[in-house]
């Protein structure tokens, strides 16, 4: 609301975070994306071998660290479990991007035409496991519905072009 924009590569202009995009492979245990400040200067790298509508979601979710974990010790290569708040830390990441990329009334306008769960997502052009964060944060808003609960704070690592199995 404050950059009046809901462009994620917008948002990192605006907050000084610069974006690059470079190949990191196809398979599904390639790179997908990582933050890292250096000399106090902040960089979100994507792979850009991914489709545009995934590369979205992982800007989302690594402007999440920028936002919320920049100052952390352990923001340079988040990916690695290394550390004991890493999935505090990826959860909490994967909380902004469902926050940023699924506005509440775009998510209840979906539910309300009675799709399933994972028809939902899909019309909303998301994994099924960001969407299940957004409901999550919806119910403790109180909303009433009922989220699935299968989203982990891991979920980015696995092959988002594949359905949930």
């Amino acid at each position: 609301m404050k950059y009046q924009t809901d462009d994620p590569y917008e948002i990192c202009e605006y907050l000084d975070i610069q974006v690059m995009d470079r190949p990191m492979g196809k398979s599904p245990r390639s790179c997908k994306g990582f933050f890292l400040v250096s000399s106090r200067c902040k960089l979100i790298v994507i792979n850009s071998d991914l489709p545009d509508s995934i590369q979205r979601i992982i800007i989302a979710h690594e402007l999440g660290h920028a936002v919320l974990h920049s100052d952390s010790a352990i923001n340079t290569f988040h990916e690695f479990a290394m550390f004991e708040d890493t999935s505090r830390m990826e959860y909490e990441a994967n909380v902004f991007a469902a926050e940023f990329m699924l506005s509440d009334d775009t998510v209840l306008e979906a539910l309300e035409m009675q799709m399933d769960f994972y028809q939902t997502a899909k019309c909303l052009y998301v994994p099924p496991e960001l969407l299940d964060f957004k409901l999550r944060i919806l119910q403790c808003q109180g909303v009433r519905i009922i989220a699935p609960y299968i989203a982990h704070g891991d979920f980015l690592k696995r092959d988002l072009e594949q359905p949930l199995s």
